[in-house]
């Protein structure tokens, strides 16, 4: 701590200044690593487009395929860079929280140095938890439902590249968000702000909730699809109520 006290304001810009580039080369290395190797990654991103992905096979789902169509001219290579970029950003994540956390860290007394790795780790082991839930689950029943939906037999369903990407992109950063949930109230139950007996209390209004949300990122006539979806997210309120009461009863 005597060393950190004797760093003028810009020494501390530098430092930070130097961190972020780390961050950044990490994050840019891994993206080009990924961008070289297209099929195996596009093989990955691609794979809830047919039935033949491994969640269909589970549920028993029957066979379809999804016909994916480029539109414009530079769109592929775009797209390719930009999943590629985000491969390596999530790669890269463990770096790069470590960077961003040994520069903070030194501000920090002991104890909540301590509480902080904690929530730290928790809340990006439960974002990861979220990103293969959606992929594995959420995402591939999404994809089969919008995908082969018709309003007619005579309508065919050609989808862009750039409408695969951008869903998946943004459902996956939704649930990672959702997947906070159990680490956003355990801290809002530290700092006194909620109890378990309002979790409680208000179940059945936070269940209709659930069933809504999932309605609305899954837009399908299928309830045992409403259920699957929604199920990952009660769970995640079940979880929450467990650990608020060990917090604030």
């Amino acid at each position: 701590m005597s060393h950190e006290e004797t760093l003028t304001f810009w020494d501390h810009l530098d430092v930070l200044r130097g961190s972020l580039i780390r961050m950044i080369v990490a994050a840019v290395v891994m993206g080009i690593a990924a961008f070289f190797m297209k099929d195996k990654l596009f093989d990955i991103v691609l794979a809830p487009k047919d039935s033949s992905f491994c969640t269909y096979r589970l549920l028993g789902i029957e066979d379809f395929s999804i016909q994916l169509v480029n539109t414009d001219l530079t769109e592929q290579f775009m797209i390719h860079m930009k999943v590629a970029l985000m491969a390596g950003l999530l790669i890269a994540s463990p770096y790069i929280l470590y960077t961003l956390f040994r520069f903070i860290s030194p501000a920090l007394y002991e104890n909540e140095r301590k509480y902080s790795i904690r929530i730290t780790v928790a809340a990006y082991v439960m974002f990861l938890i979220g990103v293969v839930v959606n992929y594995l689950l959420i995402f591939p029943l999404t994809v089969r439902f919008l995908g082969t939906y018709r309003v007619n037999e005579e309508v065919q369903t050609l989808l862009t590249l750039t409408s695969y990407i951008d869903t998946l992109t943004m459902m996956t950063l939704i649930f990672g968000i959702i997947f906070e949930i159990p680490v956003v109230s355990w801290l809002l139950a530290k700092a006194g702000m909620l109890k378990a007996s309002w979790m409680t209390r208000y179940r059945r209004h936070a269940i209709v909730a659930i069933l809504i949300v999932a309605a609305i990122i899954t837009p399908t006539a299928d309830i045992l699809t409403l259920v699957i979806v929604s199920l990952p997210i009660w769970l995640l309120y079940e979880t929450s109520i467990v650990l608020v009461r060990a917090v604030a009863p």
